[in-house]
């Protein structure tokens, strides 16, 4: 499928859509507990992705009326009856391998073109390093993924600046392991802000995780003791709008309450670069109206999401705009470094990508039309930058399925002119 956004000038009011990661998360512990509920939960395929693999390991995981009720597996998931098949979810089939490991038997999971190219090396020799076994078929750490336990526990030593799902993988799996665990860093933990939403989480069900010197204690044979988790407002998927009051006239997003969420780094960005911005953080609203934006420099080593959204405000901004320390991002559903780069080149953009940042020489965006390359995140930032500069084409919108399902219908709801063909 195909939009062309036209060049809108926008005002209006939308309500933030719920988080992903604490959506992703709330299931698997849930999972893993007695009983819980998932209260004002994302469902989106990404989601729906994540109760499948809950399901395919013994929990009852149902979605009434906009809540999901969960009969875990009380840390003893079950060897699944088929492969588990993570769509296009990087973040579940890190954290569903590492879940995979408690079982007694043996467990498969693959996902999608993007899903078979991203790397786990990292996870699967910590897991091998605690007990279990855990393997790629083709031997070059991507999926398909096989998995048998049981994880005992020990000590392991992994990566931090590839991926900080590996982390988080870990960090829910290993309090339910016979033994205790000590997980040792051995770089420096990139998106740090996404491994303290998974702490944030698992020490509301119980979990006692202690750190200390770069490394995670663990002590062994937890219970998860949780009734229920409600889920925030997504800052991530709040992005795009945001920057488009930015850049196009005034949006006020709802449901954006203080939380472990790093992407609310947006909000003091786009003050930095010169739009109008205004948080009620008691009321979870914040308000953005357009402003001569600016470039300015920023480390998004912990904000690697946001880097499609800020490479379009830098496009769009006068002077230079450098996004820097974010070589991770391009181990995401694509590179998304390359991606932004050859998209934003056609619509006009002075754009120079280098192994970990780019550069954006702003001032002007150009209508063209151009490739979503089957990435919510690339699909969603073109479409901002075709607000602006209108007469646009993207293809491949149904991808923001995965994460912003009434992303498009949003846009129309606070003036954007947006076509979408029969």
């Amino acid at each position: 499928m195909k939009v062309s956004p036209v060049g809108s000038e926008i005002s209006g009011e939308v309500f933030a859509p719920p988080s992903k990661s604490y959506t992703h998360r709330a299931i698997a512990i849930s999972s893993l507990a007695k009983s819980a509920e998932v209260r004002f939960p994302l469902i989106s395929e990404d989601t729906k992705a994540t109760m499948r693999a809950a399901a395919a390991l013994g929990a009852d995981v149902q979605e009434k009326n906009g809540t999901i009720f969960i009969k875990g597996v009380r840390g003893k998931p079950g060897t699944p009856d088929n492969i588990i098949d993570v769509a296009n979810s990087g973040t579940i089939v890190r954290i569903m391998t590492a879940v995979c490991s408690l079982v007694n038997g043996a467990a498969v999971l693959t996902g999608d073109e993007s899903i078979r190219s991203r790397p786990n090396q990292p996870l699967l020799n910590a897991l091998n390093d605690l007990g279990a076994e855990a393997f790629s078929t083709r031997n070059n750490g991507l999926a398909p993924i096989v998995v048998r336990g049981r994880l005992r526990g020990g000590k392991a030593l992994i990566e931090g600046s590839i991926s900080s799902q590996f982390i988080s993988a870990l960090l829910i799996a290993c309090p339910l392991a016979d033994f205790g665990t000590t997980v040792t860093l051995k770089s420096t933990l990139k998106s740090r802000p996404y491994v303290e939403i998974t702490l944030e989480m698992l020490r509301s069900a119980g979990a006692k995780i202690t750190e200390k010197d770069g490394a995670f204690i663990i002590p062994p044979q937890q219970e998860y003791d949780v009734t229920g988790f409600s889920v925030p407002g997504d800052f991530s998927s709040a992005s795009y709008m945001l920057a488009a009051g930015a850049l196009c006239g005034s949006v006020t997003v709802k449901n954006l309450f203080p939380t472990e969420q790093g992407d609310s780094a947006l909000i003091d960005i786009l003050a930095e670069m010169g739009a109008e911005v205004s948080w009620d953080k008691k009321k979870g609203i914040v308000k953005v109206t357009k402003g001569e934006l600016n470039g300015i420099t920023v480390d998004s080593g912990m904000t690697p999401d946001l880097v499609p959204t800020l490479a379009v405000l830098g496009a769009a901004a006068e002077g230079t705009t450098v996004i820097e320390n974010i070589e991770h991002v391009r181990y995401k559903e694509t590179d998304r470094l390359h991606a932004m780069t050859v998209e934003l080149s056609k619509m006009g953009v002075d754009i120079k990508e280098e192994k970990d940042r780019l550069i954006i020489a702003g001032g002007g965006l150009h209508c063209a039309s151009v490739h979503g390359w089957n990435d919510h995140r690339i699909v969603m930032a073109l479409a901002v930058a075709g607000m602006v500069a209108g007469d646009t084409t993207i293809d491949t919108i149904e991808s923001v399925s995965i994460s912003y399902p009434s992303f498009f219908e949003d846009l129309k709801k606070v003036g954007a002119v947006v076509e979408i063909p029969e």
